[in-house]
């Protein structure tokens, strides 16, 4: 289908979601509530918005699709690893960076399966066609590495949503706007044209991951294919939309993407508990509002995000985005509606105390740094034709390795099973 056949019609939206995971508990004190979740599609409810958009229980992602991206005895490790028995792990939760901030907790190798195989899920139905935009909150965790946890985060549901795109589309482009660096999505990509990664992320002051610097670009085929937009604290909207926006009309023009995916981390906020950005919900929500006019099919990720009745509220204003809906700022009376006092409305205003100490001077010279480096590349650069590789490719593991006993029947069956149904008839057997 054509960007303007897609331009003349509504968007179908695509909304994964369980409960399940709403439910899941990182520990007492710690920052991430995937809580936030559940209360971010109970408002999305209340704002009548399940009626503009299909709504689907992710599927649980198998241990062999995320060894497609993540090294299999990290992958073994996660499925093994519980409160029970990880102090006799010990050596192993240090070889894979678990500890404090990505700890051990009931439900973790569920909670990894669920919200990795509804990005998965929604990437596939973008290639089908069946949505133009698939909405995954529980999704975008950014730093996970191929074989270690980094920053809240296990698999890197990202990457592999993307490397499902590229089976069907010949570059992707992946944007971050999370406070935080994509720092695990732009290392799997950093040596490749067909995935260029965009993040605007705080910079400096050892803020976490400490990546993402102007000069880091991408190496070997990948140079120039890794923009980085480093910012420092108490950027406001309209600073951060005069970069966004014509940094984002710039790439989409000379990489001409076929399909993006989008990271919607909420704390770059005003007001969140670990961030020092001063974004609205308007500004925020932008960002998602000027990428659908360039009609490509969208993947929406959720990502950080700790103010748990702030992330809720921008995760529901920017589904209304996605389904084109305009809402209310009196929220709706809901399951969490006392979350929200005392004035009960959707908006948030910015800080006023908070400087904006990124100057002028400094914002144009780092979107003409980006200009620069975009005017170094090929205009959508091409790709050789290759035949296309099943829609749930399974690697194959080391000789080594006894895929009897590392990955089960059960789940191998389970893969088969869900994409013969969803991919009627493009082959005729999956490999093991």
């Amino acid at each position: 289908m054509s960007r303007r056949e897609m331009s003349g019609r509504k968007k179908k939206v695509a909304y994964f979601y369980d409960s399940e995971v709403g439910g899941m508990y990182y520990g007492p004190n710690h920052p991430m509530k995937p809580h936030r979740m559940s209360m971010a599609y109970e408002l999305a409810l209340a704002y009548e918005l399940h009626k503009k958009m299909q709504i689907f229980s992710p599927r649980r992602c198998s241990a062999i699709e995320m060894a497609q991206f993540h090294s299999e005895d990290y992958v073994d490790f996660l499925s093994h690893v519980t409160p029970d028995n990880q102090e006799e792990l010990a050596g192993q939760l240090k070889k894979y960076n678990l500890g404090e901030d990505c700890p051990v907790f009931d439900g973790l190798w569920d909670f990894c399966k669920l919200y990795t195989g509804a990005s998965i899920q929604g990437a596939a139905r973008l290639n089908q066609g069946h949505s133009d935009i698939a909405i995954n909150y529980a999704g975008g965790l950014h730093h996970g590495k191929k074989s270690e946890a980094s920053g809240f985060c296990y698999i890197n549901d990202l990457v592999l949503a993307i490397l499902e795109l590229l089976k069907y589309h010949a570059r992707v482009l992946y944007i971050d706007i999370d406070i935080h660096h994509g720092d695990g999505v732009e290392e799997a990509f950093y040596t490749t044209d067909r995935v260029m990664t965009l993040s605007f992320h705080k910079y400096g002051d050892y803020f976490f991951p400490g990546t993402g610097d102007l000069k880091d670009i991408g190496e070997s085929n990948g140079k120039y294919y890794s923009l980085n937009v480093p910012l420092r604290d108490g950027i406001d909207d309209e600073s951060f939309q005069n970069l966004y926006k014509p940094i984002l009309a710039r790439v989409m023009e000379i990489y001409q993407p076929g399909a993006v995916v989008l990271q919607c981390g909420a704390d770059s906020l005003a007001h969140d508990r670990l961030g020092s950005f001063n974004l609205t919900l308007e500004g925020h929500g932008e960002c998602l509002r000027f990428l659908k006019k360039f009609d490509v099919p969208i993947l929406v990720t959720g990502g950080g995000g700790y103010t748990k009745k702030n992330v809720a509220r921008c995760w529901a204003y920017e589904t209304s985005i996605a389904v084109s809906t305009e809402i209310g700022n009196e929220i709706p009376d809901n399951l969490y509606h006392e979350y929200y006092a005392p004035d009960y409305n959707l908006h948030i205003q910015p800080w006023t105390t908070l400087e904006n100490i990124n100057t002028q001077a400094d914002l144009e010279q780092t979107k003409r740094k980006i200009f620069q480096y975009l005017s170094a590349i090929d205009h959508a650069p091409s790709v050789q034709m290759h035949k296309l590789p099943p829609e749930t490719y399974i690697p194959q593991f080391d000789d080594d390795v006894d895929l009897d006993t590392r990955f089960s029947q059960e789940e191998r069956d389970l893969v088969t099973e869900h994409d013969a149904e969803l991919y009627e008839g493009d082959y005729d057997q999956i490999g093991d």
